[in-house]
């Protein structure tokens, strides 16, 4: 059985972080004529860590995720939108 990466949404206290700004990002995902996934499960992820990465934080808070989908003669399409506020984790001193 294959393993996904999951979305991880870690609870975090506000004396922990620094809110850096709002980010998003969107991630798709196909299926081939319904029954072949291509970068189909782990699209939620891709998407969070764009966001997290383009405003170079650690993690997202405040998350919001909605879900387009699209189709074509073979194929259905699946794009998956991850929004949110993007934190710098503070270090222990």
């Amino acid at each position: 059985m294959l393993s996904t990466p999951s979305m991880k949404t870690p609870q975090y206290d506000s004396s922990q972080y620094t809110v850096v700004g709002h980010s998003e990002a969107s991630a798709t995902g196909l299926m081939l004529f319904g029954l072949i996934p291509i970068r189909q499960n782990d699209r939620f992820v891709r998407a969070q860590n764009s966001a997290i990465q383009a405003k170079g934080g650690d993690a997202l808070i405040n998350t919001q995720v909605q879900e387009k989908w699209f189709w074509a003669w073979v194929l259905n399409g699946y794009t998956t939108t991850v929004s949110g506020d993007v934190i710098k984790l503070k270090t222990a001193k």
